[in-house]
């Protein structure tokens, strides 16, 4: 069964077991499995973290988990189970590893899976991100396109920083906005606001209510811009 396949039950109650850390990364990232090694996890410790000057101390992996949330009640894109949990390093988010074609990145796939990327683009403009970069878009062995690695979203500003801006100008496809104007209305009163209040600061909850707000109003995807909208490196 596939990795992705898996819900969060098991991440929560599974045994975590270090396999080694993941290279290219800028913060202490662990592949893992649970559970005797029938799933691989990445695993992402709060004290792993890089201070950052633009995001409070320590919140990174809340972020992560603060995104699954969000694309979960969205119903796209595919970003895959996430928790916080305890680990060998402490607290940390825990996700399900993607098992993928790591030849695939955004910039070989952007033509033929242009429609998964629409949602993609709308749900960082949603979430604020400030890092999508190429590598943060895997085709996975499942066929589907999952996207991962979304520390750096939720801020209380208005940053976007992403590879994917062919998109500018164009409507956004109507039941993505459809979905999109429900979600402001979640993050403004009910259980997916309640839920995100452990992860993130009221602020930064009522930003992203606001930009959902914003994209159903509007109705197309933004310009780059103002300021620097593009991650680095891209890939």
């Amino acid at each position: 069964m596939s990795s992705t396949a898996v819900g969060p039950g098991l991440l929560e109650s599974g045994e975590l077991r270090l396999l080694g850390l993941l290279p290219r990364a800028s913060n202490y990232t662990f592949l893992g499995e649970v559970t005797g090694g029938a799933t691989r996890v990445v695993y992402k410790p709060r004290e792993g973290e890089t201070p950052l000057w633009d995001f409070p101390e320590g919140t990174l992996c809340q972020r992560e988990v603060a995104a699954y949330l969000v694309a979960a009640a969205l119903g796209w894109p595919n970003v895959p189970a996430t928790i916080l949990r305890d680990g060998p390093h402490g607290e940390g988010s825990v996700q399900l590893f993607v098992e993928h074609d790591p030849r695939e990145h955004y910039f070989t796939m952007r033509e033929r899976r242009a429609d998964d990327l629409r949602s993609v683009a709308a749900f960082d403009v949603v979430t604020g991100n400030g890092d999508r970069k190429s590598g943060h878009c895997l085709e996975g062995t499942d066929g589907k396109l999952w996207v991962v690695d979304h520390g750096l979203c939720f801020s209380e500003r208005p940053v976007l920083r992403t590879v994917i801006w062919e998109f500018a100008g164009e409507p956004v496809p109507e039941p993505l906005l459809g979905d999109v104007a429900r979600l402001g209305a979640e993050l403004r009163e009910g259980p997916l606001r309640r839920r995100l209040a452990g992860l993130l600061s009221e602020p930064e909850i009522d930003a992203a209510a606001e930009r959902a707000e914003e994209l159903a109003e509007h109705g197309r995807y933004p310009f780059p811009g103002p300021g620097r909208s593009q991650p680095w490196p891209a890939v």
